[in-house]
């Protein structure tokens, strides 16, 4: 009895959600794909954006942990076998500790941009959709409007009007489909990029602390090129004919 209902129910709901797409137009195709790319889109960077696979607690603890002026070896060990942005920037700071420190914070800088669009990657999509997804749905209600008003007059009377009500109803379907699309997707795209702002203050925080610690105690003397001694001049005596 109770599982004859829910089947009733069910396929009700999925009768009204077939008669309600099928009556939006032809509009209504391109955006049940955009509605498949965003939730796709959204579930992926769900997955990637997490902190785990961005900035991992041990290589944090290990950063915090480490004493100033300390061996980093075991830093190094770490970051070598691991995948996230913030081991690959880690590693590029840890490879140019022998140069000067300005040399080491613009290299860290660049990577640290490439890690971030990296980060960033999917995100497009979500801003494309969120601008789109609103016009194919205003565009598929001013198609509907415009095959309903272009009947207007072929009946009369009570039915002529009846006809026009419904054919307005069925082309804002396009609009409410529309509209349904843009405003998750509107706030995923917002979500992700507040994220991945602060994954990457936070990754810089990071990086800052370390090459601070690595370069305690040393003085920029270390890194000046050694200045070769001027070779003395020889003078060589012109021979006595």
């Amino acid at each position: 009895m109770i599982a004859a209902w829910i089947l009733a129910e069910t396929s009700g709901t999925v009768n009204t959600v077939i008669g309600f797409f099928t009556r939006g137009g032809l509009f209504m195709w391109p955006l049940l794909v955009c509605s498949i790319v965003s939730v796709t889109t959204m579930i992926l960077r769900g997955l990637a954006l997490r902190e785990k696979n961005v900035m991992p607690s041990l290589i944090q603890d290990e950063i915090e942990l480490l004493v100033p002026g300390g061996s980093t070896e075991r830093l190094s060990r770490i970051v070598y076998h691991d995948s996230s942005s913030l081991a690959r920037i880690t590693q590029v700071a840890l490879q140019y500790l022998r140069g000067p420190r300005s040399e080491t914070v613009e290299v860290v800088q660049t990577r640290a941009r490439h890690e971030m669009v990296r980060l960033e990657k999917g995100l497009i999509v979500l801003e494309v959709i969120v601008g789109i997804a609103p016009l194919l749905g205003l565009i598929g209600a001013v198609s509907g409007l415009v095959h309903v008003f272009s009947h207007l007059g072929l009946s009369s009377g009570a039915s002529d009007t009846r006809q026009i009500a419904l054919g307005i109803s069925e082309a804002l379907n396009a609009t409410v489909f529309g509209l349904s699309i843009a405003v998750p997707t509107l706030i995923g795209f917002s979500y992700f990029s507040r994220k991945v702002e602060v994954m990457s203050v936070e990754m810089e925080t990071l990086v800052v602390e370390l090459i601070n610690k690595c370069y305690y105690g040393r003085s920029s003397r270390e890194f000046e090129p050694a200045k070769v001694p001027p070779v003395p001049s020889v003078s060589i005596p012109t021979p006595v004919a």
